[in-house]
């Protein structure tokens, strides 16, 4: 006789939308062809599931494998590599060394672009022409990096989206909305002419575009809601 209630999914994602950390882990699982259910928070409230799942920080994203949580987007995303490694493409690289080099980055990209991204949209105080030359020195310095990782291919991962393609690229819908939102020039093609081409692909990649919406769409939400963590203690990571 078969039960009346329903399993839950065995995978599930706690997060928003427009959340750059959610979109991170959306696409690892896209990649890994994991099927998954997201359960969308709404603004502003935080689930009595995300405070049970997520005690310590109380933020998004959290991944319920077999209902067990796993918070930090980052982590997250080498949860996924690490347990549908099976599953093409490898997401973290092989060699130690590279592995070690993307996890920098990644680090550094988190340290420049949330807050960053937060001071022009306006909702956190900040000089905005200081953080338009620090974030555009950042993505001079990741123009580089590209360079040097992609080994001349289409992504920082080589021929398939990596680690660091996702910890950047979720950024990328924010970067282009904030040029909107306070009229900057961030991702220049005269500045950072591979970088700009590695965004295009990276937003047209199969894994990547239902997950991460044009600028229009995250420059209404900031209209709308202002920010998608409206406190410090409810930031995303």
């Amino acid at each position: 006789m078969s039960s009346t209630k329903e399993e839950a999914p065995a995978v599930r994602v706690l997060g928003l939308w427009a959340s750059p950390f959610v979109i991170r882990v959306l696409i690892a699982l896209r990649l890994k062809g994991v099927e998954h259910e997201v359960l969308e928070e709404v603004v502003g409230k935080k689930s009595e599931l995300l405070l049970r799942s997520n005690p310590v920080h109380k933020k998004i994203p959290v991944l319920l494998h077999h209902g067990k949580p796993i918070s930090e987007s980052l982590i997250i995303v080498q949860y996924i590599d690490e347990v549908w490694s099976s599953n093409a493409p490898a997401v973290l690289p092989a060699d130690p060394y590279v592995r070690a080099v993307e996890r920098f980055w990644a680090q550094y990209i988190d340290d420049k672009f949330p807050r960053g991204i937060r001071i022009l949209k306006g909702t956190v105080d900040g000089n905005k022409d200081e953080i338009v030359e620090q974030l555009s020195t950042a993505l001079q310095l990741l123009e580089e990096a590209f360079l040097k990782l992609s080994n001349g291919k289409h992504y920082f991962g080589g021929d398939n989206i990596g680690y660091l393609d996702i910890a950047l690229g979720s950024h990328v819908g924010w970067v282009r909305a904030v040029e909107k939102i306070a009229g900057v020039q961030l991702l220049d093609a005269a500045k950072v002419p591979h970088l700009v081409a590695w965004a295009d692909r990276f937003c047209a990649h199969p894994a990547v575009m239902d997950v991460l919406p044009d600028a229009d769409r995250f420059v209404e939400y900031s209209v709308k809601y202002g920010s998608f963590f409206p406190t410090r203690s409810s930031t995303t990571k």
